[in-house]
C-alpha cells in the first residue's frame, strides 16, 4: 500500500496545497488542492474518496475532479462520508447553484458521482485494504479514518483537537505503523485551536501519551508561515513518539 500525499497544508501558497492523500492509484482521503497536481490519467483511476468532514480545504476539489472527468468516467465516482457530511455537500456545493449536481448527471440512473453514508465504526473492504472510520472532535461533525491491509496500517487523524475516541479506536487494533496528525497553530492559540477543533503542539503532546503504538508520527495541517515554529514547538512537546514533518510529494509505503 502506497500512501501519497498530495496536499497536508492548511492554506494555500507557493508549493502549498490542502488536504489530499492517495492511496494506491484509486483512493482519496479527502480531495483539498493537491488534487490539481495529477495527471488526467491519474485521475481516471480514482474511484472513491473518503471525506473527513465539509471544510472547503478538504472538499474543494471534488466537484472539479468530478466535471474534469464527466465525459470519460464509465463507473461513478464514490463519495464516503458521514450524513452530515453529505448533506453540506448536496447543501452547499451541489446544489445546481455553486455547481451543478454531478449525481443526477448525466441522469439519476446513470450518474457519474454517488454519495455512500458511513457511520463512525464502519468498516468498508476495498479489494485488500479495510477502511475503518473513527469519530473525532472537530467545530463540524468530523472524523478520521484507519487503513490497513495485509501487510501494515495507517491511521489519520482529519482535523481535530482532544479527544478520546481516535485514540481508543487505534489502541484497540493490533498495529498502527504511520500516523499522520494536525498540528493546525502555534501553542500560542491554543484558545483558538480550542474553540476551532484543531490541535497545537501542547494539545497534541496530551493526546499522544494515550495511544499505546509506537508508529511514525507525521505532522500535518501547519498553519502557512508558521511549519517552522509548530514543528519546534511539536519537537519539545511531544516526548512519547518520534515525530517527523510532512511534505506535499511524500510517499510512504506499507
Amino acid at each position: 500500500m502506497e500512501i501519497r500525499i498530495l496536499g497536508c497544508s492548511g492554506g494555500v501558497g507557493t508549493d502549498l496545497r490542502t488536504t489530499t492523500l492517495l492511496i494506491d492509484q484509486d483512493i482519496l482521503i479527502d480531495a483539498g488542492t493537491g488534487v490539481g497536481d495529477l495527471s488526467m490519467e491519474e485521475m481516471l483511476n480514482i474511484r472513491h474518496i473518503f471525506v473527513t468532514h465539509s471544510h472547503l480545504d478538504h472538499i474543494a476539489c471534488i466537484p472539479l475532479l468530478v466535471d474534469t472527468l464527466f465525459d470519460q468516467l464509465e463507473t461513478p465516482i464514490t463519495i464516503h462520508a458521514q450524513a452530515a457530511t453529505i448533506d453540506a455537500l448536496k447543501t452547499h456545493i451541489f446544489n445546481n447553484v455553486i455547481w451543478p449536481d454531478f449525481s443526477k448527471l448525466p441522469n439519476a440512473e446513470n450518474a457519474v458521482m454517488r454519495y455512500s453514508p458511513m457511520l463512525p465504526g464502519e468498516v468498508l473492504n476495498i479489494d485488500d485494504r479495510q477502511l475503518e472510520m473513527i469519530n473525532v472532535n472537530h467545530i463540524v461533525p468530523g472524523v478520521g479514518y484507519r487503513v490497513e491491509n495485509a501487510i501494515g496500517a495507517f491511521a489519520f487523524s482529519g482535523d481535530t483537537t482532544t479527544n478520546d475516541s481516535l485514540w481508543e479506536v487505534l489502541n484497540k487494533r493490533d498495529k498502527l505503523d504511520v500516523l499522520i496528525v494536525e498540528a493546525a497553530f502555534a501553542n500560542a492559540d491554543i484558545d483558538l485551536c480550542r474553540r476551532a477543533g484543531h490541535y497545537c503542539a501542547d494539545l497534541l503532546a496530551d493526546d499522544l501519551t494515550k495511544l499505546k503504538h509506537q508508529p511514525k508520527v507525521y505532522i500535518s495541517h501547519n498553519k502557512p508561515g508558521a511549519e517552522k515554529q509548530i514543528m519546534a514547538e511539536c519537537e519539545k512537546a511531544i516526548t512519547t513518539h518520534k515525530i517527523h514533518p510532512l511534505n506535499g510529494g511524500f510517499r510512504l509505503k506499507l
